[in-house]
């Protein structure tokens, strides 16, 4: 192995965010362990990485311990979407907590660099807008998002103990709303849902009054932070919010995609769902300071990519035997 090539693990690496790290170390010339239990992950996200000389899988769960040699960890494995991590809400918080102690374990053990991906949703329902990392939010404990909440909230508890109390290199970064390619189909996310519905020439489904906000990082500007985040000095613990500041309600969102695709889409109301915030937006005032980071890719540029990737999988399974042709809107 060369003296400046490093071999990093990226739990959860088969998923949306974790697939485009492992594309990004690669590129840098790292070696990356990959591992993941493939409960959202998908090994189509990283078909393309296993004839690589650095690359390397492993399927494995970590809430059970994990005993490898790495200089990094990139703690991304758990659910990160309703659908998914509300349909087993004990399991995602041992992902959360359990998972946070085994890495944290391994990290102590071998003495590596360990980065934690929390989330905006510690916020809660802020009262506070944007959101400063100063902020400790206003969650639910006892609603249907809380183990997902609560779970990323405990586990930046475990990772500021490990290292007051072992002195473990920690870094924390709270990721805000983020799309691209290798978002799931079927997984609840606005973006996602929005892009699939008008594809396909469905309605729209809009939840609330379609007036609550949202702030949308492209993955690529996302990983380029994370990866920032862990090649800082190692007082620099966080937490960090990584996020696009530039916040746009549902309804102008769904406006926006049904333009870009050519969708004759209709946009239906539906309640919205319990303890869903009403506004997310990130001061990345630290961000910019401490990690010289900012989102550089403009909505409408991310959103055609995004969409480019769905209508190519949706022509894919239109031509699978036994599919069914839903059509498509798209120009």
């Amino acid at each position: 192995m060369s003296k400046t090539r490093k071999r990093i693990l990226v739990t959860g690496g088969a998923g949306f965010l974790g697939s485009h790290l492992c594309d990004r170390l690669l590129r840098e010339g790292q070696e990356v362990l990959c591992v993941d239990n493939y409960f959202t992950g998908r090994k189509e996200n990283i078909q393309h990485l296993l004839g690589h000389p650095n690359f390397e899988v492993l399927r494995h769960d970590i809430t059970f311990p994990l005993y490898v040699e790495v200089d990094e960890i990139y703690n991304l494995a758990c659910p990160a979407s309703p659908v998914h991590y509300q349909y087993d809400p004990v399991q995602t918080t041992k992902v959360s907590v359990l998972g946070a102690i085994n890495m944290l374990g391994l990290a102590k053990r071998v003495g590596a660099r360990i980065l934690q991906a929390s989330t905006s949703e510690i916020y809660g329902e802020p009262t506070v807008h944007p959101q400063t990392e100063d902020y400790c939010g206003n969650v639910n404990p006892l609603g249907p998002r809380a183990c997902y909440d609560e779970g990323k909230r405990c586990a930046e508890t475990l990772f500021f103990d490990y290292s007051r109390r072992h002195r473990v290199k920690i870094r924390v970064i709270r990721i805000f709303n983020t799309y691209g390619p290798r978002l799931h189909d079927n997984d609840g996310r606005v973006v996602s849902n929005f892009i699939v519905q008008a594809l396909r020439g469905e309605d729209i489904t809009l939840y609330g009054d379609g007036q609550q906000t949202r702030a949308f990082c492209y993955v690529d500007d996302l990983i380029t932070g994370m990866v920032s985040m862990m090649a800082v000095d190692d007082d620099v613990t966080g937490p960090i919010n990584i996020g696009n500041p530039h916040e746009i309600s549902m309804r102008t969102l769904a406006d926006h995609i049904i333009a870009l695709t050519g969708s004759k889409s209709r946009i239906v109301g539906r309640p919205l769902p319990q303890n869903d915030p009403t506004q997310r937006c990130p001061d990345i005032t630290r961000a910019r300071r401490l990690l010289n980071w900012e989102p550089r890719v403009p909505l409408e540029e991310g959103l055609r990519r995004t969409i480019a990737y769905f209508a190519d999988r949706l022509v894919q399974s239109s031509s699978l035997p036994g599919a069914v042709n839903q059509g498509s809107a798209a120009s």
